[in-house]
């Protein structure tokens, strides 16, 4: 009651609370990661707010564990070692949409439906990772760096500025709104990594432990004129991946994504399109999914070009490659899907990865395209030592920056109710991951077990990433239990 009466000075009596019905909730998430009670929940209503529960906590040494989303699956905002869940929902407003230099600035409540709704009235859409739950935080996928499915505009960094409650309390603000008289400078947007030094880095992929975020600008696009999607069915992913290294460094398409069959019966099934072992007994063990767009300008000759180049590839240099407008025995299935690579998945609906067994856990990581055959390879091996079927693990490889790179993440499918067949999967996925990490792949966000795997075998990083905890959090409040520290 304690806490509870003190925090109500703050943020006032309604957006407290210490029962444990409240409690409960925030304990676990979609992880497989054992759950954690907080002692309190607070629902601050603006960065002055969350700056002082942050001093008062630092002030008694109790730790912070901050939540901007209604859906997390890594166990990020467990609260470890208990503390006080600081939930930024109610801060959801979207502060500017900037359509000269195709900014958006928001906070950390706003949604993926809230936002492409609100984009899309001015004639601009964000760039999407692949079906993001509607409900989730736009600026939580932001600042982890979720992949885009868009291979076009990866080269830039989507996050413009942002403003931090450090974990002392202080207010800060990167990039360009760090000039004086934001927002209303004319400076504001001009560059985002100055003044100065910028910080924005030091917070990605952080997952809330060196300080609370409250709102980022990010890029926008302007939504395209015209839109093409072609499917091909894919057996050699060697063969595949060849073909993306011929066209994506051209600047050939805008989306462009690997599904295996597992994978793609669950986003199929899920919207309705059929019974999901069917669909996957249906579908191609690969399908690439390309699309060709005419923006703003010209259009019309932007198409051309692009279908022209592919033409040429596909007949002189790629004859085995299938790219057309529809998959073989899926009539309409480009006029489905076409929109929902530029929408968020339907908060409405259940999330297409729980649609198989309820539960999932993702491993993902990034490697050269070219080794993806190998890396296929060692997960059907591991899979196999466990009697788990290759052929009931989703398969997800999404090029990033032109081709040079790509992630690649696995989907293990199970039922949360049954403890065995959860701890099942999470020893599978621990091996798989240690198996994969043998052969260099690069594990970029240390969720969950691994954290303490990759950390172990990143002994400089380690100590350089704890001496900058201690200097930024010397009390080590901030969702502490997550990383190395």
């Amino acid at each position: 009651m304690r806490i509870k009466n003190e925090l109500a000075k703050i943020v006032g009596k309604d957006y407290v609370s210490e029962s444990m019905e409240d409690r409960v909730k925030y304990s676990r998430d979609e992880s497989l990661l054992p759950p954690g009670i907080p002692d309190a929940v607070v629902w601050p209503g603006s960065a002055e707010e969350v700056s002082k529960v942050v001093v008062w906590c630092n002030e008694k040494d109790i730790p912070v564990v901050p939540v901007s989303s209604k859906v997390h699956f890594y166990g990020c905002t467990i609260p470890k070692q208990g503390g006080i869940v600081v939930d930024l929902g109610r801060m959801n407003k979207i502060l500017e949409i900037d359509t000269e230099n195709r900014l958006a600035r928001f906070e950390a409540g706003v949604t993926w439906e809230q936002l492409v709704e609100e984009l899309e009235k001015k004639g601009l859409r964000p760039i999407l990772p692949l079906l993001p739950p509607g409900n989730r935080s736009v600026l939580t996928d932001t600042l982890e760096r979720e992949v885009s499915t868009n291979i076009v505009y990866d080269y830039g960094e989507p996050m413009q500025s942002a403003e931090v409650v450090w974990p002392t309390g202080e207010i800060f603000r990167c990039g360009s709104a760090s000039v004086n008289g934001f927002p209303d400078s004319k400076s504001r947007g001009a560059n985002p990594s100055g003044p100065g030094l910028d910080f924005y880095r030091f917070l990605q992929q952080a997952q809330g432990t060196m300080g609370i975020v409250t709102w980022i600008s990010i890029k926008a696009e302007n939504i395209p004129k015209i839109d093409k999607i072609f499917f091909a069915p894919v057996e050699d992913l060697a063969y595949a991946q060849d073909f993306l290294y011929r066209i994506l460094p051209r600047r050939i398409g805008q989306e462009c994504l690997l599904l295996n069959n597992v994978d793609f019966a669950a986003i199929l099934s899920a919207k309705g399109f059929g019974d999901f072992d069917v669909l996957r007994a249906k579908l191609p063990p690969w399908t690439l999914i390309l699309t060709i767009s005419g923006l703003i300008r010209r259009p019309e000759e932007k198409i051309a070009y692009e279908e022209k180049f592919l033409n040429q590839v596909l007949t002189h240099e790629f004859q085995k490659m299938a790219l057309t407008d529809n998959l073989p025995g899926f009539p309409g299935l480009g006029r489905l899907l076409m929109p929902m690579l530029r929408r968020p998945w339907p908060s409405n609906l259940p999330y297409w990865k729980s649609t198989v067994k309820g539960g999932f856990q993702n491993l993902f990581f990034i490697t050269k395209p070219n080794q993806t055959p190998m890396f296929m390879e060692i997960m059907e091996m591991v899979a196999s030592r466990y009697g788990y079927p290759i052929a009931d693990i989703g398969s997800y490889i999404q090029p990033i920056e032109h081709n040079r790179a790509c992630q690649v993440e696995f989907t293990f499918f199970y039922d949360p109710d049954d403890d065995v067949e959860k701890a099942f999967i999470g020893d599978l996925y621990i091996d798989a991951a240690k198996a994969l990490m043998n052969e260099g792949a690069f594990f970029t966000r240390p969720y969950g077990k691994l954290a303490s795997i990759i950390y172990d075998r990143a002994a400089n990083y380690t100590m350089t990433l704890k001496r900058l905890k201690k200097v930024f959090d010397p009390k080590n409040i901030m969702n502490p239990g997550n990383l190395c520290f």
